[in-house]
């Protein structure tokens, strides 16, 4: 029998297939957006106190940010101009929210979260979606970027503008349009205000049109932009120049291999055929961004000694864009979820232990906190105070109680009249016979092997030691050494430093 010949059948509909539902653009963005944000605050406040402490540069910002714009901008013009405007932000922060650990470090905290969210939508943007994801978590798992999210000084909001300028060259190539130039230029010059060496990612940013040989008009819109930046830039650099003596603590490359390490690593992720999206290929943006500002410092380095991997932060944002990129590729690549989520787990069980350290007082190089204390503890009332050398005195200000019952020796000016960090000291002569004056002299000294400074000064204060005193004992703290020195004509003290002082990460040496 035909199909026609058949009786009537029951009627089946059949439903076409449903489409795999796709999220919307905006939610996808919502989600690049908002969870590497999340995850760097969280990062960042754990453990944001580091037990109370803080270290030496975070101290200098402590005490200038207290001081008012006025002084901070006399100050300026002894010492430390190239951080004057970021002693200004934090002067006013300070005014608002109070002068406290967290006021010091929230600002760095939030401003390396606001760099995370740039970076996810940097990777979106080259990318794609699980790109960027993947690129703004790692940039919040980054070992450098947990450290300086935590720091009172201003590499976190100098990494954030160089992640906002990045973004905004990368929407200004197919647009063209003058005022996102503008946005480009004034994100970029903000950034080199708050710290100069950010011009070197401009150096980057140039490097990255050319190889994408974006079209003729966009190399002009950049090169006129750029030099808008060196100009804004040009009387900062003049006039920080003559204070460029405050780099003589740099006796060769800091933190060289983890600058290498990152480097190599990101060559050879760019090395995979990365997705591209776009004018502008993300290997083309992020290599030179992860590279060349640090090369550059080396090379400088030659003639005068300059790289300290922190004045580069912002190359963290090319080597979190490769690995996103580079993980989304393996994605596609393997389609192995298993073989993924170990390699997940293992990334993460090795980021726990620097992660644990960065947040203890011994990840610095020093504890203001502990040196302070220590010389609290073992100073008693009518005491002598020595710096060994003079630059201990800014660190020591961070809390006057520590040093309010003791005799500061050397001391002519104080760093609030003087607009200094550390004061101005006496002659070496009056000096010497200060300490002659006194039967029993707490010393802050540089730490065991530091370089130590060798002017008239200095040179007088350990003769004078040398001679007429004995060394009673020692404590030793995180970054400088605590010893209290007696007249060798006095008697034996009947308290003297406590045997078991211990300090905040040292012990006492007889």
């Amino acid at each position: 029998m035909s199909v026609a010949e058949r009786g009537p059948a029951v009627a089946r509909t059949v439903s076409p297939p449903v489409p795999a539902r796709r999220q919307s653009p905006s939610r996808v963005r919502a989600v690049v957006l908002i969870a590497p944000l999340s995850l760097t605050i969280a990062l960042g406040l754990w453990g944001i106190r580091r037990k109370n402490s803080m270290w030496g540069d975070e101290a200098v910002t402590y005490q200038l940010a207290h001081r008012d714009l006025s002084q901070i901008w006399l100050t300026a013009q002894h010492v430390d101009l190239v951080h004057a405007l970021y002693y200004a932000v934090m002067h006013e922060i300070f005014g608002l929210f109070g002068g406290g650990l967290l006021p010091l470090r929230l600002p760095s905290v939030l401003a390396m979260s606001v760099a995370a969210s740039g970076v996810g939508l940097l990777g979106l943007r080259l990318a794609g979606p699980r790109a960027g994801l993947l690129a703004g978590l790692v940039f919040a798992l980054l070992p450098q970027v947990q450290k300086y999210a935590q720091e009172g000084r201003s590499y976190a909001m100098v990494c954030a503008l160089v992640t906002w300028a990045t973004y905004a060259l990368v929407v200004s190539v197919p647009h063209r349009a003058r005022w996102r130039w503008a946005v480009y230029g004034s994100t970029m010059l903000l950034a080199c205000l708050l710290h100069e060496f950010a011009v070197l990612a401009l150096v980057a940013h140039g490097v990255t049109l050319i190889v994408s040989r974006v079209p003729r008009p966009v190399l002009k819109a950049w090169s006129a932009t750029a030099a808008g930046v060196v100009a804004g830039l040009l009387p900062l650099a003049i006039c920080s120049a003559g204070q460029s003596g405050q780099l003589s603590w740099i006796y060769g490359p800091v933190r060289l291999p983890g600058f290498l390490a990152m480097a190599v690593v990101g060559v050879a992720c760019a090395l995979a055929p990365l997705g591209a999206r776009g004018p502008v290929r993300l290997s083309a943006l992020a290599v030179p961004l992860v590279v060349l500002p640090g090369l550059l410092l080396l090379i400088a380095s030659l003639v005068k000694p300059l790289f300290v991997d922190r004045y580069v932060l912002y190359s963290s944002v090319g080597i979190a864009l490769l690995l996103g990129a580079w993980m989304d590729y393996f994605h596609r690549l393997r389609r192995s979820s298993r073989t993924a989520w170990i390699a997940a787990v293992a990334v993460l069980a090795a980021l726990v232990q620097p992660s644990l350290s960065l947040r203890t007082p011994q990840s610095r190089s020093n504890d203001v906190t502990a040196i302070g204390a220590a010389v609290r503890r073992e100073g008693r009332p009518g005491d002598g105070l020595l710096f060994l050398s003079g630059r201990y005195r800014a660190w020591t200000a961070a809390d006057p109680e520590d040093t309010r019952f003791l005799t500061d020796l050397a001391l002519a000016q104080d760093p609030v009249s003087s607009n200094t960090l550390a004061g101005v000291e006496l002659p070496a002569r009056d000096i010497a016979a200060r300490m002659l004056e006194f039967d029993r002299i707490v010393a802050v000294r540089d730490p065991v092997g530091a370089h130590s400074p060798t002017d008239p000064q200095e040179e007088a204060k350990k003769s004078t030691l040398r001679r007429h005193f004995r060394d009673y004992g020692t404590t030793h703290v995180n970054g400088a050494r605590v010893t209290v020195y007696v007249r060798d004509h006095a008697p034996s003290p009947k308290a003297g430093p406590r045997s078991n002082s211990s300090g905040a990460s040292g012990g006492v040496t007889r």
